[in-house]
Formats: structure tokens, sequence, C-alpha cells
């Protein structure tokens, strides 16, 4: 682009440039430029409602979908029970039938949708197949009117970096259906224009992804309703700095990254959480109660700094939201994290969302939480915890609780260890050299360990439990 500026007046449809070519295999790059949005109404979204079925049989399609001809490929869909960011693929006007970027989650049955398609600078959905474009230090500069860039709808390793995305109205990269596979998002800004908006009331969304392999790294984005949603496995998000605060005293906050896949096979290090959270759902299966599989697995949180301001004080940085009866952690490691609230104690920094259902926590695996540092965060939780206890008065049976210590608030499943910190006494004062044996899961609520002594005895112990096997 030679550094110049290029005012565009409308929606650019990158296909019909082309017009003789729906796929490019070999790369293609632009560098160096500004994209600048003029004009007014021809940025206004086009909106159409129309009733469709949704069957569990066959979640990538909306069937029987009435004015089906006037639904443009890529208009995010909208409806009761319908999950964040799910695209038109393709629509088959002959067979009434819509194919969907993702499950639309629980929507069963028929229905009236909202078809919403918001108007991009750079639209590149006319092509089946789009590899190895990329674009490298380019301003899209969206003037609060357009959205920036619509992917292909297939294809791999798309690519941006040291671009800015500045003001976009809706939406900055929009992935309709797996062209965003692999894609690289590296040392780019994303800059919204409702910073000036309470959190819970903003619309635009920096990123969404469907497909696999996805790495954001070294970005920033200021004051969007979500920096990401990533609906594939796989992903690497490591070095952002992503902030969604307000200035709304005791305000809400909205989750930065949405991790909508439950065994995301993830990894979130070395990033700045700013007044914003991590939040892991299912919301995109149609049948949500858990049957089999992994659960909630394969997430790794590590080395991050977590940041947070005039909130409630049940504001939480680790959110796990589950859909469906039946789900459990099986596999998260959240290490060397720093977790701090300013001008409000938070009680907790992970919880259970249970808006929907809560998990269940006889069956957790795998959940290491640890090493991590808060401040003015009341409840310091971890997994395996160390707790500290002296029996003053001699007894047979100690109890122990693990209540508001143990991770997302879990039961006491397992003992590590039982190590003696002091002399273990009975009522003459004599020493005693016995080993107690071990209960877990004891308590109205499985919260507490007891141990159990041959004879009376008082000391002190310390005992290594954990709130998973």
């Amino acid at each position: 682009m030679g550094g110049r500026r290029i005012s565009i007046s409308g929606p650019m449809d990158m296909q019909a440039v082309v017009n003789n070519k729906n796929s490019y295999a070999q790369r293609r790059h632009i560098a160096n430029g500004q994209f600048y949005a003029t004009g007014d109404t021809v940025w206004e979204p086009e909106v159409r409602t129309s009733a469709a079925t949704y069957s569990a049989s066959d979640d990538d399609k909306l069937t029987n979908v009435g004015n089906i001809a006037n639904i443009p490929v890529g208009s995010l869909i909208t409806g009761v029970g319908v999950g964040r960011e799910v695209y038109v693929r393709s629509v088959n006007i002959a067979a009434q039938e819509i194919t969907l970027s993702q499950p639309l989650g629980a929507a069963t049955g028929s229905q009236t949708f909202t078809f919403t398609r918001f108007k991009y600078m750079l639209d590149f959905s006319g092509f089946e197949q789009l590899t190895s474009l990329s674009f490298s230090d380019v301003e899209f500069q969206c003037n609060n009117k357009a959205s920036a860039i619509m992917l292909a709808k297939t294809g791999t390793v798309f690519q941006v970096r040291d671009c800015y995305f500045t003001r976009p109205k809706y939406r900055g990269i929009t992935s309709i259906g797996y062209g965003c596979q692999g894609m690289l998002v590296d040392r780019c800004q994303f800059l919204s224009s409702e910073g000036g908006i309470a959190a819970q009331n903003r619309v635009s969304i920096a990123i969404n992804a469907n497909a696999n392999d996805v790495k954001l790294r070294n970005n920033r984005a200021s004051q969007f309703r979500h920096f990401c949603i990533l609906s594939g496995s796989n992903s690497v998000v490591s070095g952002n700095h992503f902030f969604q605060g307000d200035g709304q005293p005791n305000g809400v906050r909205m989750a930065g990254l949405v991790l909508a896949l439950r065994s995301c096979n993830a990894t979130v290090v070395g990033n700045y959480v700013d007044n914003c959270f991590i939040e892991w759902t299912n919301e995109r299966e149609v049948e949500p109660d858990y049957v089999g599989g992994f659960g909630f697995a394969g997430l790794s949180i590590t080395n991050n700094v977590f940041l947070c301001g005039d909130v409630l004080d049940s504001f939480a940085w680790i959110v796990v939201k589950p859909y469906g009866t039946g789900h459990r952690l099986n596999g998260l490691n959240v290490n060397g994290n720093l977790f701090r609230g300013v001008g409000t104690v938070i009680r907790q920094a992970e919880r259970i969302d249970t808006s929907h259902n809560d998990m269940d926590y006889g069956n957790m695996k795998n959940v290491y939480f640890s090493n991590n540092t808060f401040n003015n965060v009341l409840k310091v939780t971890e997994n395996p915890v160390v707790v500290s206890h002296t029996q003053a008065t001699e007894a047979t049976t100690w109890q122990i609780p693990g209540a508001g210590i143990l991770a997302f608030g879990g039961e006491a499943r397992g003992v590590d260890a039982v190590v003696a910190t002091d002399k273990i006494s009975n009522s003459s004062n004599v020493a005693q050299w016995n080993m107690p044996y071990v209960k877990h899961g004891q308590g109205t609520n499985n919260e507490r360990v007891d141990l159990f002594w041959p004879t009376a005895v008082k000391g002190k112990v310390n005992v290594t439990m954990r709130m998973d096997v």
C-alpha cells in the first residue's frame, strides 16, 4: 500500500473484486497503509427474522428456514438458547437450509431467529477458501461505522501482525466458518469505541474463532464487550493485555476471553487480564448433560497478572460455566498467577457459575491450583492445600475442615500426607507414636477430613488435602 490511506465508502466484497476465483492457495500479503471508513447508512447492519427448525441430530444446520433468500451469508444468529458468535456459513435456498459456523447450543425445536449481518471494510466471506492471507502494519480505521475483517468460509493460517483495529462498530475479526484454522494474531491493537459505555452494555467483540490452533500473542485490546471468543481447541493465548473496566461504582465485568469448548487443550500464559475474566463454557452443546468424555479438560492458566477495581465482591477472574448436569473438571492447571483487587476485597479468585447448573464436585480430577499470589482476595485457595491443625484437647477423632481453602469450593476428596509437626501426646502428656487413619469427604458438604487415632491424643499436624483425585 506504500503508506497510503484508502478511503472506503462501503463494504468491500473481496471475492467480487476478482470475480473469477473463489479460492486462493498461495500466500497473499497486504502491508503498510490505512483503510479509512467513510459514509453513513451504508454501514448499517441488515437485520432479518425468520422461523427455522434446529435438531440435535443435525447440529450444524437450520432447516425449514422461512424467507431464506433474504438471509445473507455471514449473519450473526441470535435466539432463545443460542450461544454467542454463531454465524451463517452458507445458505442453500433450494433445500431451505442454513449451514452454521458452530452448533447453536440449547435451541432445539422451532423458533423465530434473528439474523444480523454486520458490514465489514474487507469482506472475504464470498471465498470458499483462502490460505496464507496476511496483513502487516495496516490500520483499519473503522470510525465507529464499520467492522473490520470477515474471513473466508475455510482456509488456514490467516495472519495479522502489527496492525491497528481502531473503533470498530461491532466486530474486529470475524470467522463465519473455518477460515480461522491456525490463525495468527500478533502484536496488534484493538481499540474499541465503547470506552464510555458500561461494560455490560457494550456490543463490540474484537475476535472470534471457530477452528483449532489459534495463536493470540502480544496484543492489546481496550474496552470491548469481549476480547476473544475461542470455540476451537489447542489455542495459545500469550502476552496479551485486555482490559474492560468502566467508570461505574461496583461495576459489572464481562468475560475478556471466552473458551467455548469443554476439552479445549488451551494454554493462557503471561497475559494481563484487567477488569475482566476468563470464562470456560460448553454453551455450544446441543445435548449439554455430561454422558462421557473428558469433561472440562485441558486448560493451563499460568503466570498471568489478574487485576480488578471498583467491582462487586462476587467478581472472579476464572469462571467455569457448565451447561447441563454432571460436569466435572478433569485437567486444569492454575499456577504462578498474580490476583489483585483494588478498592474491593474479592471473595475468591475463581468460581463455578451456577446460572444453568452446578458441577459434580465428587468427580473432579487432575486439578492443580498452586503457587499463586493474592492481594485483597478474602479466600486464598489452593489444590492441593496444606492445612495446619492444632488439637488442644485429647480426642480419638480430629476434624479438619477444608471449606474455603480448597479451589472452587471443592470437596475434601483425598489426602496426600499427614505429618505431625509437634508432639502427639495422651492425657498423661506421654508421646504417642501411632499413625491415624483418614476418612475424607466428611461433614454435611463433604468438606472435611477426619483423623482417627487408637487412643485420645492432642497435638499438631499438617494435612495435605485435595478436592480431586
